[in-house]
């Protein structure tokens, strides 16, 4: 009989197929046989015991869902049979729960750009923002022309569709993303071209920036211009430009880094080598005074006790809770159920319900307490890890983490996707199969890791590409030229 499962934890009654399963395959797990009762693809789940209706399925140690009928020993368990036990609000009880794990301090450090701010950025480029979509075809233009111009492709206008027509809360969150984009420290320089009549009133914008770097942050507002913009324009940028070129690398600790952790495109190995790979560099970086931030607050579903019991006080506690309940709040407000998100790629994959894709998802943040709460937009305050409000949709998620204040984002992934956002975006694939057939979006095989890699040289293989993405290894979505931006809409359009 050859193991080809996986049980992840001995109160499981499913596990993992490691690879294609036929139908009348032998297995062994806990010392006992088990024989395929239908084919299973990789990834996908099969019963280790007879699952009754409305039953627990239990993997990771944690339920997963209910079988919605009976499901027999040896069968694939999937979104047919197995359904999600969410749905509404829950109310919580603070039970504090620390084992964080312990990592020596290294006294490491990456070669990054000081900046005026006390930060660091990783990269040093020239950014042109939009306040309004209505001027992003100039955006573009005017970066194309420093682009043909300089010969550097580190020149990039960051459209978006908002900045006017939003009210109240859309129309503060566009001011915030974009705001801390002018402020970010991988930004060497910016220029904010506004059009002069849109909600988001230049003027005030700048205002609302606040104490930012006036000599690397211009502002122009096209409409007051008499002639051409590009005329106007062009020479600011060539001066922003100029000013960039006497910057320089320094030693900087890692204590000054800080990295966004998000996943997309899961799949069944997703919980088993990426997001666990993550968990233990991120355990590593805090243990070096640097910051992580996790964020995909509805894949938290189903999880968010294990997040809320690892915050360091009380107070944590319940900003957590509201963190949670006031995300299945706006879905509850717009009619949609809080469990219905795993996508037809997550489903065909392995991920059957958001309870399996969570329990997998917060793997990523390893056992750090939790040492801070933020809002939407809100920039990062403190070292160690952060729980960051926005949605799980792949670029709005990764587009908050950078604007958080995070200079390079890790991003798992079991099905593959070519994006990244303004910070580097560095992909990690789930399985060896996804790294192999798509070679110009990848950037780490995490799979080695159930092919007889250790964890801790992995680890040490994909700590040693972060600190070289840090001191200016592009990553793949930069070699691309794959950057964008989003912005999180929940209310009306005007």
């Amino acid at each position: 009989m050859k193991n080809v499962i996986l049980k992840i934890h001995p109160a499981d009654n499913v596990a993992v197929a490691l690879q294609p399963l036929t139908k009348g395959t032998e297995l062994e797990v806990d010392g006992t046989s088990l024989t395929a009762d239908e084919d299973i693809p990789t990834g996908h789940k099969i019963a280790l015991t007879d699952i009754a209706g409305n039953q627990d399925v239990i993997k990771y140690g944690f339920p997963i869902g209910h079988a919605c009928r009976d499901i027999a020993r040896g069968q694939w368990v999937n979104e047919h049979n197995l359904k999600t036990n969410l749905s509404g609000t829950l109310d919580y009880v603070f039970k504090p729960q620390g084992s964080e794990q312990v990592f020596r301090q290294e006294g490491l450090s990456f070669m990054g750009y000081r900046r005026k701010s006390g930060g660091a950025g990783i990269r040093n480029e020239l950014w042109i923002i939009p306040t309004v979509g209505c001027v992003n075809g100039i955006c573009q233009r005017l970066a194309g022309e420093m682009r043909r111009e300089t010969g550097s492709e580190d020149i990039i206008a960051y459209t978006h569709n908002f900045g006017c027509s939003q009210l109240n809360g859309d129309h503060e969150n566009t001011r915030k993303i974009l705001r801390d984009m002018v402020l970010h420290p991988n930004a060497g320089a910016v220029l904010v071209v506004g059009l002069g009549c849109e909600n988001n009133q230049p003027d005030a914008f700048e205002q609302f920036c606040g104490d930012y770097d006036r000599e690397r942050v211009r502002f122009v507002t096209i409409q007051q211009i008499e002639g051409d913009e590009l005329e106007i324009c062009l020479p600011l940028l060539r001066e922003l430009y100029a000013l960039m070129q006497q910057d320089h690398r320094e030693p900087c600790p890692l204590s000054m880094l800080k990295v966004g952790l998000k996943c997309g495109g899961s799949d069944g190995f997703s919980g088993i080598t990426a997001n666990p790979l993550l968990g233990v560099f991120s355990d590593w970086l805090v243990a070096q005074g640097g910051s992580v931030v996790l964020t995909e607050v509805p894949e938290m579903f189903g999880a968010e006790s294990i997040l809320m019991n690892r915050c360091q006080t009380e107070e944590l506690f319940k900003k957590t809770v509201s963190l949670i309940n006031d995300f299945k709040e706006f879905y509850l407000r717009h009619g949609e159920p809080v469990g219905e998100n795993p996508s037809p790629g997550n489903k065909a994959g392995g991920i059957s319900t958001l309870e399996e894709k969570s329990l997998g998802c917060i793997q990523k943040c390893g056992t750090s307490m939790v040492r801070s709460v933020l809002d939407y937009g809100e920039q990062l305050h403190s070292e160690g890890l952060s729980l960051l409000s926005a949605p799980g949709n792949d670029l709005v998620a990764s587009t908050a983490l950078a604007a958080a204040g995070c200079q390079i984002i890790l991003f798992t992934t079991g099905r593959g996707t070519p994006f990244g956002t303004f910070v580097p975006t560095l992909k990690v694939s789930s399985n060896s199969t996804l790294f192999h057939n798509k070679p110009a979006w990848m950037d780490f095989d995490a799979g080695t890791l159930v092919s007889g890699t250790g964890m801790d040289a992995v680890f040490r293989s994909l700590k040693e590409l972060v600190i070289a993405t840090a001191n200016g290894h592009q990553v793949r979505n930069e070699i691309n030229g794959y950057r964008e931006m989003s912005i999180f809409k929940t209310g009306i359009t005007l």
